[in-house]
């Protein structure tokens, strides 16, 4: 695969020389932030991040002021915390807050952005079997929509190149991963950002297994749209997506699905005088769940204050020492030849992976499945006992 550095790969973590960046004191002060780890190995983020206690923290306030403030907490606090939770996702993603909207999932934000556009000139989106379904569905219910599906010649990457051939005149969209679900597997979105803007398509990247785990400066990208969430790497909780839209592509996409919060004046409650708000809001779509608003607060605080290189560098230790302890037990792992197309997604080839995973469970191991495959993914509050001790365990179950 060709790896031409992006934008958004930031210094090359994947050095075996690369010293860790965390300290055992600081490393002992995060993982006090994460109750299930004092009775649990937790190696599953990519799935859901454990619950911090700052999450649990920001939860209590939001209840406090529930049970002491009612409904008038919506004007003195909570769309404040609105305005925060925008600009703290912006930061980390490397935008303006002006580019980010809250959406109460990944299927609602593609859905007001893919509502927002012309189809009858441009009816063809271009994306891959490798990703989430979720993104090839919101295509694949459009009758007007021609879904060209890119293979994946190794099983565990794309390469852009295959992009370049299938992206033309014709394309609306190049939508695919950041990071694939199926295989760990990390995209040059700058190269894929290029190859849609040399054809005057826009580039959508689903970013849920990216952001948290790498580090980002969508700006300087040149991707079009993204979207994540609290949900995984950003142990916030579910029930929350955030939709970064490019500036200058704002105003130029009108959504044909809506909401109140939408609209310029949303408490002026007047049905005739709609008007979209001039920035990434305008793709909102109602009342966001304040219960994540709040724990994806405390959630991101943790990785601000670690920053997000060294997440990246402690995740991509943890992970060599993952895989070589997996390879030297003689597993084999679904994963990119080149080192800095991995990331923290392991995915370890099994004949018995969904009894393996209860197994795990028994020994007190979280992880998860998928056909084929134990998926197994360490974050940066991991230690490296804990990479071993999987791999023993792993070892003397049957395969």
């Amino acid at each position: 695969m060709p790896s031409t550095p992006d934008k958004a790969m930031t210094p090359d973590p994947t050095a075996p020389t690369a010293r860790d960046p965390l300290t055992p004191e600081a490393l002992a002060r995060l993982r006090a932030e994460f109750p299930i780890l004092a009775a649990r190995t937790y190696l599953n983020s990519c799935s859901l991040g454990p619950l911090s206690r700052r999450a649990e923290g920001e939860l209590g306030d939001f209840l406090h002021l529930w049970h002491t403030m009612g409904a008038s907490a919506w004007y003195e606090h909570w769309l404040d915390r609105l305005d925060v939770l925008r600009a703290r996702v912006a930061t980390l993603l490397g935008a303006s807050h002006r580019e980010i909207a809250l959406s109460p999932s990944t299927s609602v934000a593609l859905s007001s952005v893919t509502e927002s556009v012309d189809w009858s000139q441009r009816p063809r989106v271009v994306t891959t079997e490798l990703d989430f379904p979720t993104l090839g569905y919101q295509f694949a219910v459009k009758p007007q929509v021609e879904l060209v599906v890119l293979p994946s010649p190794d099983g565990v990457g794309v390469n852009p190149e295959q992009f370049a051939e299938a992206v033309d005149e014709r394309t609306a969209f190049l939508a695919t991963s950041h990071v694939f679900f199926t295989t760990g597997f990390r995209q040059d979105i700058a190269r894929l950002a290029e190859i849609a803007r040399e054809a005057g398509a826009l580039s959508l990247i689903d970013g849920y297994q990216g952001a948290g785990q790498v580090a980002l400066d969508l700006g300087a990208s040149g991707v079009d749209i993204y979207t994540t969430g609290p949900l995984k790497w950003l142990c916030g909780g579910p029930g929350l997506a955030y939709l970064y839209v490019r500036s200058e592509l704002v105003q130029r996409l009108e959504p044909r699905i809506t909401s109140w919060f939408a609209t310029v004046n949303p408490f002026e409650f007047d049905l005739e005088g709609f008007a979209f708000r001039d920035d990434a809001r305008r793709f909102e779509m109602g009342t966001p769940a304040l219960p994540t608003v709040h724990t994806a607060l405390g959630g991101q605080a943790i990785l601000e204050e670690v920053g997000m290189e060294a997440v990246e560098a402690r995740n991509r230790l943890l992970t060599l020492r993952l895989e070589e302890g997996l390879e030297a037990e003689g597993f084999s792992i679904r994963m990119a030849a080149d080192p800095a197309h991995r990331t923290a997604i392991v995915m370890v080839r099994h004949g018995r992976p969904a009894e393996t995973v209860t197994a795990l469970a028994q020994e007190g191991i979280i992880v998860d499945h998928r056909p084929g495959h134990v998926r197994i993914s360490p974050h940066f509050f991991n230690t490296e006992d804990e990479v071993d001790r999987i791999v023993e365990v792993l070892a003397r179950l049957p395969r």
